[in-house]
């Protein structure tokens, strides 16, 4: 899949998909020369322009050579210094105080297969899956390299890259920026796509104009956020979901980041990722490395779903790993919108009898099982069970939910301490703070200092503990706030802007030692929700909290924001009560439902107080669900419409079995319109030849449905071929209420 073409300094990496190609030029820069739809052999028809560009300096080697100029040359790792204006990839103070560095080609090697990196999640493959290109790069004084390492897939449209630096000299160096990748493209013709958000309204999709200038989105949070996600896609104008160039970058990192482009005088676009420069500041001593984040990145000739795809199945198959890699999710009721803080065991098991007469699979027990703990305001690392509440401690009703047939889980806010606390009353001061100023709080807690080691094991004992304790199944993994006073006792002053990478580096340490101690839990990660939905994430944790917004309006757009780089079966997606408890809008059971079934399927409210009539139905949505779980939770998802487009009134979501059999698909209409057109709906991912039985129509009340003429009700036991559903489509008319939702099943015949 990797080849070197030592006559031309041609590297391409090439499978049935993609091809990536950089070159050597004059045996010194790395260049980019292309990235996009498989070609069988670059031969360089698109030779650069030796052009004369007025202030576009030549290196000290090219003084008379005034058509070549580091300014306008596609930069594959670009320094900054010698001539290029444009975003560098990288800084590096050195000890005289330079931050002129000039790395030139020094060695590579290709390998079968892909290297872990030291100390981050990133992702894997076996030698037969993979192949690896490793570009050493070495500074001209000689004290310093770079590799750059390049990985291509068998099966995916995926390039996975990152950067390591190595002091190789006597001196230390301060490096102050280390871009995981940097990308150039030939022109600007493109949209720049990101998603944004807040707390309880993450994942917003944003496409905007590629201005001239830059332009960068990021977190400085201490976390990947709510507020911006470590994604970014530079799109066509013209690209759709189905159809159009779509380039996508993707962080594997939890910390901060940021994605940068830059327009620049002669049209062409630089895109650079990575952790986010502002406040950094590694100091590398001799003979020490240092490892950037790993970042994935996807071309897609199909669109904006297509793209996703390739998303969703590398993460899926070279991301997630363990037992839970393949294995279907359970349904789970969590407690915490049905009793929050206010519970006994008497209130758990009466939640336990329902979930089970239901046919749920799992009880989650959430915040305020330990310490002291009966608001926010106290026992956050005090991880002891509170006998006052459970009487027969964590095995008590852990055994309970088991004798029901049930799995049982719990929460945990691990990397968090109460002010009002054993654990700050004895130590202070693995505290992230600064001398001498007043901490910060959110939500009334503060922030361990994961950079220390005894902090690292005190985590990794005190949650161990715990679940040795007691035949626990799940754990949700929850961090309530971002970083202040982002200091370490521990660290000497010179080193206090490497505090929040280490930070992450700390968190990934403590990952590693508890899920690799017990690898039959199923681990959820959360952070008020969505706030730290990444791959870093899902490398230890394969499903996060989506949102703490269980709206199932606000969860269309979430959803479909989330889906745009991770699959359905990486989402927690729960029903709730109404009036729903963060926006107060009142939806019908069958909305809620269809909407979390486009994700890990569960429940969040009181089970125990719903009507006769409402249990039924929920006894409908479990077992129908239970038969869809394979293809709702493995199979292929394709967004038909989404809620960022037009008015914003429509979504259709479907998914498409692993073996083509079987297909879901999912309409939802926020708001009635009077007067409406008719909204045709065209099932895509069906083989145009095969047959199609639709098996199951879940209506939404008050509404009718037209097929060809027919009610949607009288479609069932009808079968239509694949062609037909794709495109003449399905009709939907006359919805005469809000909120509605429609799932109907194709299997084919």
């Amino acid at each position: 899949m990797i080849t070197f073409d030592e006559s031309t300094g041609i590297f391409h990496l090439r499978n049935d998909k993609v091809s990536y190609v950089l070159q050597l030029v004059r045996g010194k820069y790395l260049l980019h020369r292309y990235w996009g739809k498989a070609i069988r052999e670059f031969r360089d028809s698109r030779p650069f322009q030796a052009i004369d560009r007025a202030f576009s300096p030549q290196p000290a080697a090219y003084e008379n050579e005034r058509t070549f100029s580091l300014d306008v040359l596609p930069r594959e790792y670009p320094d900054y210094g010698h001539g290029d204006y444009r975003l560098p990839a990288y800084v590096v103070r050195q000890a005289d105080g330079t931050t002129v560095t000039e790395f030139w080609y020094e060695s590579h090697e290709i390998k079968a297969g892909k290297p872990g990196l030291a100390g981050l999640p990133a992702a894997y493959a076996k030698d037969d899956e993979a192949e690896t290109l490793t570009i050493r790069l070495r500074d001209t004084k000689g004290s310093l390299a770079i590799e750059l390492q390049y990985t291509i897939f068998a099966e995916e449209a995926v390039i996975a890259r990152n950067a390591r630096f190595l002091n190789t000299g006597e001196l230390a160096v301060d490096l102050l920026q280390a871009a995981s990748f940097a990308m150039d493209f030939a022109d600007h013709e493109f949209e720049r796509l990101n998603l944004w958000g807040g707390h309880a309204a993450e994942r917003s999709v944003e496409r905007v104009p590629l201005m001239r200038g830059q332009q960068e989105h990021g977190s400085r949070r201490g976390a990947s956020s709510h507020q911006q996600s470590p994604f970014l896609a530079l799109v066509r104008p013209g690209t759709t979901e189905t159809a159009g160039d779509a380039y996508g970058f993707s962080l594997v990192w939890s910390g901060e980041f940021s994605f940068k482009t830059e327009v620049e005088q002669f049209g062409t676009t630089r895109v650079i990722g990575g952790i986010n420069d502002f406040g950094f500041d590694w100091q590398l001593q001799p003979e020490e490395e240092f490892q950037t984040p790993e970042a994935l990145l996807v071309y897609s000739p199909d669109g904006l779903n297509g793209m996703s795809q390739a998303f969703h199945h590398i993460v899926r198959e070279h991301i997630v790993r363990g037992k839970y890699q393949h294995a279907l999710r359970p349904i789970l009721v969590n407690n915490w919108e049905a009793t929050y803080f206010d519970f006994d065991e008497e209130k758990i098991d009466k939640l336990a009898d329902c979930a089970a007469d239901l046919g749920l699979e799992l009880l989650v027990l959430d915040d305020g099982w330990f310490g002291k703990r009966n608001d926010d305001n106290s026992s956050l690392g005090d991880w002891v069970v509170n006998t006052q509440k459970l009487k027969q401690g964590l095995k008590g009703v852990a055994e309970s939910a088991h004798s029901r047939g049930l799995k049982f889980g719990l929460w945990f806010e691990p990397e968090m301490i109460s002010a009002d606390s054993d654990l700050y009353r004895a130590h202070p001061e693995w505290v992230l703070q600064v001398p001498d100023y007043p901490s910060s709080y959110g939500r009334h807690q503060l922030v361990l200092d994961l950079t220390r080691q005894e902090v690292q094991d005190y985590i990794v004992e005190a949650v161990g503990s715990v679940l040795r304790s007691a035949p626990i199944d799940y754990v949700k993994w929850d961090f309530n706030r971002h970083l202040t006073e982002a200091f370490s006792l521990a660290l000497p002053d010179e080193r206090q802007g490497e505090t929040k990478t280490r930070f992450v580096l700390g968190l990934y340490a403590i990952l590693e030692r508890i899920t690799q101690a017990f690898p039959e839990i199923l681990f959820e990660s959360c952070s008020g929700g969505g706030g730290r939905f990444d791959a870093g994430m899902l490398y230890y944790m394969p499903q996060t909290w989506t949102s703490d917004n269980t709206d199932a309006v606000c969860r269309l757009s979430i959803q479909s924001g989330t889906s745009m780089v991770f699959p359905p079966v990486a989402m927690g997606a729960h029903v709730s009560v109404v009036p729903n408890h963060q926006v107060g809008r009142v939806t019908s059971l069958q909305m809620r439902a269809i909407c979390a079934m486009a994700g890990d399927f569960g429940y969040e409210l009181d089970i125990t107080r719903m009507t006769d009539a409402e249990k039924a139905q929920v006894r409908e949505h479990v077992a129908l669900y239970k038969k869809l779980r394979p293809t709702l939770q493995f199979g292929s998802f394709y967004r038909l419409l989404t809620p960022f487009a037009g008015k914003g009134n429509e979504t259709a979501w479907q998914f498409v079995s692993q073996d083509g059999k079987q297909a879901v698909l999912m309409y939802f209409k926020t708001l009635a319109e009077p007067a409406s057109p008719i909204r045709t709906l065209k099932l895509t991912g069906l083989e145009k030849d095969a047959c199609y039985k639709v098996t199951k129509y879940l209506p939404a009340q008050r509404t009718s449905m037209d097929f060809g003429g027919e009610t949607a009700t009288s479609l069932v036991g009808q079968s239509f071929y694949g062609d037909e559903l794709m495109y003449s489509g399905m009709a939907v008319e006359k919805i005469d209420t809000d909120f509605a939702a429609y799932l109907w099943v194709f299997e084919q015949q």
